[in-house]
């Protein structure tokens, strides 16, 4: 993730040390100064959320990096880049929670604190890894997100993810694609800060190149200036929601694996997907049309691909480390189709002998 980060251009890490996003912290300590980046560590989530806000809307790209109870505290001035259209990456390596919790064990209990933790509507991405390969590669997607719609991106991973080793090959600089956050072509006296367009992502100027403006958590009208008109209100709330459902098309990532003649279909996310991807094989080698639907995306939610699962299959089954935080989203696709959950909820992963049992069934 650290890699992934610096490839997509960012600069900018403030944070605090928390099992199991700690090396996150480490390394980007040592990685960002020879970048000519700036590595801060903050009193706390809360001073570290609102470092990165800032640092942003001075230009820079900008990553933290948590786990369950520093999210939590994250969640207020996540609200703010939000409303702020302030983009920005948030890392959260999944533990068993709530409170303390259980800090050196996976879960995936997060998941729904990730769309909706902060308070109100909000237009927001959320991502999720299995793989050490994806640790990289998504990691420049985030950013490439952040900086494309305005929009802080959610990076989820837990535990298992977060200690797994794996060999890879990352990819020469010239190979990725690197979005920039688009900056005004208008002279300052012209700019507005959240004025609309075709897109519904406004130019975002840097703080101190001499484009002055206001910026604030209140809801605003097109200069950034807190309003209350209910016509003002509308306008920017249902925009900042367009400009995500409007790229549906690009940030709703999924992977598919056996699927194309698959009659009964695993959906699954983060760690379990690994265990899902062996359990698939298991069930070809005894003769069971069985796939997997890797959500990569886990918000705004892949309905398009979950559904055409859905209606291929007879049976699909959603393994998590949770009482069934993606499964309810899945049955609201497409209630016709039989949809089986495998829960766990004791800091042990999934494994793929679990899923070949349901498979099985």
């Amino acid at each position: 993730m650290v890699e992934g980060a610096l490839a997509a251009g960012c600069r900018f890490f403030a944070g605090y040390p928390i099992t199991p996003a700690s090396e996150i912290s480490e390394l980007m300590s040592v990685r960002l100064p020879r970048e000519n980046g700036t590595f801060i560590q903050m009193e706390d989530e809360i001073a570290s959320m609102g470092a990165v806000i800032g640092a942003s809307l001075a230009g820079v790209k900008s990553l933290t990096a948590t786990s369950g109870p520093g999210f939590s505290l994250m969640q207020e001035n996540l609200g703010f880049a939000c409303m702020a259209e302030v983009p920005c990456v948030v890392v959260n390596v999944m533990r068993g929670g709530p409170s303390t919790g259980m800090p050196t064990s996976p879960a995936q209990g997060d998941v729904m604190q990730a769309r909706w933790g902060t308070h109100g509507d909000h237009p927001i991405i959320v991502l999720s890894v299995a793989t050490v390969a994806e640790c990289f590669e998504i990691t420049v997607t985030a950013f490439n997100f952040a900086e494309k719609y305005r929009v802080p991106v959610i990076l989820l991973s837990d535990e298992v993810v977060a200690h797994t080793r794996e060999n890879i090959v990352l990819p020469e600089s010239a190979q990725l694609e690197v979005v920039d956050r688009i900056r005004p072509s208008v002279p300052p006296q012209w700019y507005k800060p959240y004025a609309d367009n075709s897109r519904g992502v406004p130019p975002m100027a840097t703080m101190g190149d001499g484009y002055r403006h206001h910026v604030t958590g209140l809801v605003h009208d097109q200069s950034g200036y807190p309003t209350e008109r209910s016509d003002e209100v509308k306008t920017q709330l249902k925009r900042q929601m367009r400009k995500i459902s409007s790229g549906f098309g690009e940030i709703q990532l999924t992977r598919s694996f056996m699927l194309e003649d698959a009659q009964v279909a695993v959906i699954a996310y983060g760690a379990v997907a690994r265990s899902a991807k062996r359990a698939v094989r298991m069930a070809r080698r005894q003769g069971i049309k069985a796939g997997l639907l890797q959500l990569v995306t886990l918000f705004p939610f892949p309905r398009k691909a979950v559904d055409q699962v859905l209606r291929q299959c007879k049976a699909v089954i959603v393994p998590e480390m949770n009482f069934g935080q993606i499964s309810r989203e899945v049955k609201r696709v497409n209630r016709t189709c039989r949809v089986f959950t495998v829960n766990r909820i004791d800091g042990q992963l999934i494994t793929p002998a679990e899923i070949f049992q349901e498979i099985s069934n």
